[in-house]
């Protein structure tokens, strides 16, 4: 079974107030999946358990059928690119992945085809003599995504991979992503909205420890529907404006500002317009505030 299931997980630290995962219960299926959330969210954290680093407070994970706690086996079946991540950096590409299939136990004389056809996926092949310490960062992103492949697991979770990377490379690596998507189930995990939404419609959210949503982004943009809203005004106004709405977007021209904003309700000379993903986690977590402050 090719599933993710994690039920009621919650991690604690030890000396801080507030857990790090709480009550987590969340299905995840074949393909990509994407988890989306601020700093400090929650995410590496979950990330770190999936992958048997870390160990959970209360609640149960099972993946690919194997209860988590059979540590030894679920490694068998898990690939982990990390937010921060090193290679020896005077290994050549291909050493570092025929030590890596060495570690993983991959039989001798599969390593050679195996780590030919990953270089290849990963469009690497042209590097593969050159040390990892003159690879650009794009380039070590896709071999991180190569040594996680090693053992051709059936489930591959990367954690923060665009982080630094420039545009062409963000836009390669996401491609990269989908790719290997097809055949397992891929958990990308970011606080960069765009890149959940150029590789997949299946997300969930996390703040604070909390899974505020699970679903597909256009569920998530049907909660904003009716509280995104465009207006032009005076630039004097717009100080105003920011003191009481959420600005997710504006552009200044002289003495006037366009902007786009959340608001609860309607707003007397503004037009509603449809929101974007980013504007519909914006308003997720604008609801989740004003709850907490209620409370």
């Amino acid at each position: 079974m090719n599933t993710i299931q994690i039920d009621h997980l919650s991690k604690r630290y030890r000396g801080q107030s507030r857990p790090a995962l709480n009550d987590v219960s969340l299905t995840i299926s074949a393909g990509m999946f994407g988890l989306l959330g601020k700093n400090g969210a929650g995410k590496s954290t979950l990330m770190r358990i999936l992958t048997t680093l870390d160990q959970a407070t209360t609640g149960t994970v099972q993946l690919c059928g194997i209860p988590i706690t059979q540590r030894a086996a679920v490694r068998n079946q898990v690939g982990y690119l990390p937010q921060n991540f090193g290679f020896y950096p005077n290994m050549t590409v291909r050493d570092a992945l025929t030590y890596l299939a060495i570690l993983a136990h991959v039989p001798p004389r599969s390593q050679h085809r195996r780590i030919n056809a990953l270089l290849a996926q990963v469009n690497l092949t042209d590097q593969a003599c050159t040390k990892v310490k003159a690879l650009s960062g794009g380039m070590r992103q896709r071999l991180g995504i190569a040594q996680a492949l090693v053992n051709q697991p059936k489930v591959l979770i990367v954690d923060e991979p665009t982080a630094g990377l420039d545009p062409e490379e963000r836009i390669r690596f996401r491609n990269l992503l989908t790719e290997f998507a097809q055949d397992r189930i891929v958990l990308l995990s970011t606080h960069i909205v765009s890149d959940i939404e150029a590789t997949t419609n299946r997300i969930g959210v996390l703040n604070q420890g909390r899974l505020l949503f699970t679903g597909t982004t256009a569920q998530l943009q049907a909660q904003a529907t009716g509280h995104v809203f465009t207006r032009t005004l005076p630039l004097a106004e717009l100080s105003d404006y920011k003191s009481r709405y959420e600005i997710s977007e504006q552009v200044v021209q002289g003495n006037t500002a366009h902007i786009r904003f959340l608001a609860t309700a309607g707003i007397p000379g503004a037009n509603v317009v449809a929101p974007t993903l980013e504007e519909a986690y914006l308003y997720l977590q604008s609801r989740q505030t004003r709850q907490e402050v209620r409370q």
